[in-house]
């Protein structure tokens, strides 16, 4: 297939677009600037110049498009809703990455949810994540096109595109090696699911190739607690206790969202939907054991 990929710089879109062109795929990548754009040629990967605010290229690029994913921001309406007009009535797939945050509540590191939702749980939405939500819904509703939203959860393991690093386990520990102490918001007894990248771009071809219109898939294969994860990175690193931060404190190292909803929040789910219809089944099951053993520390 010919593919169009937002985000093809970045964590997830770089490393599905390699994956995918090694699967057999021909890939057209969304890029900012040229030096970037002259490094995602050098990988394969043809470079569309352009960003999110482009409504005609993106639409322009759908349209050409045999297929579309767009792994840039799970949040720009304006961008994500030029990509369901370009495959309008195309019968073409087109993959939304959203994230599990969108189901996340505001514990502030203090409290263990009992909530964990799969996809036929309904869900619980904070009202700061309703247009997340909204925006979801609306992929999967795309008029005469294979609307199918990928909700990750924490991804960890290391991009194998221009991008090395997600957005949750790097931050602690770039904070961390600043700092000499390994911080974490509150008591860190919320839990977030997680999954390893590998896994991550294998479920995207199956759904690519398999899922239905109107398919929401959670993407998961454990969970483990900060506190966990922080005495994780603490040992990887060779530092002392791990301490806490309120999520004010946090919030001046990685802005309050990041604090809230990345950091200090409960996002609990499984993927049952992947395993039943696609097949999907990963094979990294403990980010706390990546982080130990595997984790890069240069």
């Amino acid at each position: 297939m010919n593919l169009f990929i937002t985000g093809a710089t970045g964590f997830i879109g770089g490393s599905l677009a390699l994956d995918l062109k090694a699967r057999g795929h021909a890939i057209r990548g969304l890029v900012r600037d040229d030096e970037k754009a002259r490094k995602l040629a050098a990988l394969g990967i043809e470079p569309v110049r352009g960003d999110l605010g482009d409504t005609a290229l993106l639409m322009a690029e759908a349209r050409r498009a045999d297929g579309v994913i767009n792994a840039a921001s799970s949040d720009h309406e304006q961008a994500i809703l030029a990509l369901i007009d370009g495959v309008r009535g195309s019968g073409k797939p087109l993959i939304h990455t959203s994230g599990s945050s969108v189901i996340g509540d505001d514990v502030k590191g203090n409290a263990l949810s009992p909530n964990v939702f799969d996809e036929e749980t309904p869900f619980i939405v904070e009202p700061e994540k309703q247009a997340r939500h909204a925006l979801d819904n609306r992929v999967l509703a795309a008029e005469g096109a294979r609307g199918i939203v990928l909700c990750n959860t924490m991804i960890y393991g290391s991009g194998k595109g221009l991008s090395r690093d997600s957005v949750q386990i790097p931050p602690l520990i770039a904070q961390a090696r600043k700092s000499g102490v390994v911080r974490i918001v509150g008591k860190g007894i919320n839990r977030w699911s997680n999954v390893h990248l590998d896994d991550v771009t294998t479920l995207y071809a199956l759904a690519l190739e398999r899922a239905p219109a109107g398919a929401f898939y959670f993407v998961e294969n454990g969970e483990a607690s900060y506190a966990e994860i922080g005495e994780a990175i603490s040992a990887r690193l060779k530092l002392g206790p791990v301490r806490s931060w309120t999520v004010e404190e946090a919030s001046r190292e990685w802005g309050e969202g990041h604090a809230r909803y990345s950091f200090g929040s409960n996002s609990r789910v499984r993927a049952k939907r992947a395993r039943r219809e696609l097949g999907w089944a990963p094979r990294h099951d403990s980010v706390t054991a990546w982080i130990r053993d595997e984790m890069p520390v240069d």
